[in-house]
């Protein structure tokens, strides 16, 4: 025996399973002299007992024998020992049994009366052909670890990132809040709002999160507007008028450069469009305007309403249910305005209070 046929049979154990004792006692001598750690077995019955005690690399099974055959042998041991190298052996020199076996799982197809040197060499091969396959396998399973381990990775990266992201949005609105202090909180209330009817007609996270977004953001482009526009006390001229208007392009054409908040720009654009075509930029009338700017229309009535002015104290959530639903079809989106009206008036109630304490 040559030095790798020692490296390879070194350390593998051989189970013999043949029913016929001069056979197997024979083929267990020829391996266990040419340095094969070799067990011994009469039928399958016992070969499986052995198995679930003992580890066993290789299996030298006959194929006919009383009670389990071969090839069921080779079928029970495939499904549990997948690692286990399995030599067919007969005396029927039949090659469809051959072909039977290997595809059933076996690894050869051995015909007596059986030769030391076949033997090994078959029995080489095998025991070559699962080591590669382990090491295959060991490499997929670390190279599955690794894409699990760097995916939470990246994963955990992206919600530090996206919590950045929130951090800034939430500031920016902040600061648009800030610079009209009779609006404190109403980017956030909006954005609430707005998320809680989108819950009801959005498909996917995707949208909730683009109409949150643009509600958060809608007045941005306020920040560019002047504050003696913004903040003059008395009404404003024509020519004031449309320089507020233009807030919500100014605000579209800053957002839109930011390519996760692409979509959330379409609803700053369009959040002073109304469904009978009275508002601004462009006078889009119903499926025209976007559904997030639609969903805004009716969050924003709703915070404006229910929130002190200094010409006005703030109404109650019922006068402001009521003023959306003479408005559904008109100013607002039918569809939308039906959403609204379903939700508890508790529920809005509950939103503005979290928004006062968070």
């Amino acid at each position: 025996m040559d030095e790798t046929s020692s490296h390879v049979f070194g350390l593998a154990r051989v189970l013999v399973v043949d029913d016929e004792f001069p056979a197997r006692k024979l083929l267990a001598a020829m391996l266990t002299e040419a340095g094969v750690q070799c067990r011994v077995t009469a039928c399958g019955e016992e070969a499986l007992r052995v198995l679930a005690t003992e580890p066993v690399d290789a299996m030298l099974t006959d194929l006919n024998m009383p009670g389990i055959s071969g090839m069921e042998l080779l079928t029970r041991v495939r499904s549990r020992y997948p690692s286990l190298a399995f030599l067919m052996v007969t005396g029927e020199d039949d090659v469809r049994m051959g072909i039977k076996a290997m595809q059933g799982g076996a690894e050869d197809y051995l015909v007596k009366p059986l030769q030391i040197d076949s033997v090994l060499a078959s029995l080489k091969r095998a025991l070559e052909k699962k080591r590669l396959q382990q090491e295959v396998e060991n490499y997929h399973r670390r190279l599955e670890e690794m894409v699990r381990e760097r995916t939470l990775r990246l994963e955990s990266a992206l919600r530090q990132t996206e919590r950045s992201y929130e951090d800034t949005l939430k500031a920016l609105g902040a600061a648009i809040d800030l610079r009209d202090s009779q609006t404190a909180g109403h980017s956030q209330r909006v954005a609430l709002y707005s998320r809680r009817i989108a819950r009801e007609v959005c498909s996917t996270e995707h949208e909730l999160q683009t109409i949150t977004w643009g509600a958060w953001l809608h007045d941005i482009g306020k920040l560019a507007t002047p504050d003696a526009i913004l903040l003059k006390p008395g009404p404003l001229t024509e020519e004031e008028w449309v320089i507020m208007r233009n807030h919500a392009q100014i605000g579209y054409d800053l957002i839109k450069r930011i390519p996760f908040l692409a979509d959330a720009a379409e609803i700053i654009l369009t959040h002073h469009e109304r469904c009978d075509g009275s508002g601004y930029p462009q006078g889009l009338k119903g499926v025209e305007i976007p559904l997030g700017a639609r969903i805004f229309a009716v969050a924003d009535t709703l915070d404006a309403m229910t929130s002190d002015r200094p010409y006005r104290p703030a109404r109650s959530f019922e006068e402001a249910q009521e003023e959306i639903r003479r408005g559904s079809g008109i100013r607002y989106d039918l569809e939308v305005a039906k959403v609204f009206l379903r939700i508890e008036l508790e529920s809005w109630k509950g939103i503005r209070l979290l928004a006062a304490t968070s």
